[in-house]
Formats: C-alpha cells, structure tokens, sequence
C-alpha cells in the first residue's frame, strides 16, 4: 500500500500565511514527481505546483510570486509554502504523486485525502 498523508490546512486570514506539508509512505520503489491541486466548491480541480526529484517547479499563474513548493527526497516529503493568502485561494489541497508501487510494478498518480484551506477574515 502506498499513502500519501497531509498536514496545515485550516484558517486564516487574508495576507495570511499557512505552510502544507505531504508524506509519502508505503511500496514506493520510485518516486517521480510531486504536486499539490486544489479543487473549490462548485470548481474543477485544478493544478496549483509541482516539483520534479531535481527540483524544478511549475506554479499555476494565479499563485505565482506567493506560493512555493519544495520536497525533501530523503523523507518522500512534499511542502507549500502559501503566502499573502486571498479568499480566492479557498479549497480542499490534495498533494499528488506519481511513483512505482513495488507491489503494482507501474508508475502511476497517487492522491491523498486532501485538507481544507480557508482563507476569511
């Protein structure tokens, strides 16, 4: 089994700051790379980061400059660092990653439970 378990969502207020953090744990035999989505009410989930083992990193246009996404190879560990939050950046953050389950034997996406941010004065 392969799971990925999330931390530090919650509330906060707008200009706020909240850092997430995501565990990979399980058959991993390889891991490739990491990401957090996000999905609001009504909404699709949509791409917020993500980052490679080498650690390049791609940000949705709309966090760009206040959001920043880092991992630890060693712990399997994904992190989103959110800074100056807005009500806009309200959801439920899922992390991703995409990795070879020793007991499947193909590489494929993985998503955790998701934790709720709410951005509101």
């Amino acid at each position: 089994q392969v799971q990925l378990v999330e931390s530090g969502g919650g509330l906060v207020q707008p200009g706020g700051s909240l850092r997430l953090s995501c565990a990979a744990s399980g058959s991993i035999y390889r891991l490739y790379d990491m990401g957090w989505y996000r999905q609001a009410p009504g909404k699709q989930r949509e791409l917020v980061a993500t980052i490679t083992t080498a650690g390049s990193t791609n940000y949705a246009d709309s966090v760009k400059g206040r959001f920043t996404i880092s991992r630890d190879n060693a712990k399997n560990t994904v992190y989103l660092q959110m800074n100056i939050l807005r009500p806009e950046d309200t959801a439920v953050y899922y992390c991703n990653a995409n990795l070879i389950n020793l007991r499947v034997g193909v590489r494929q996406d993985y998503w955790g439970q998701g934790t709720q941010v709410t951005v509101s004065s």
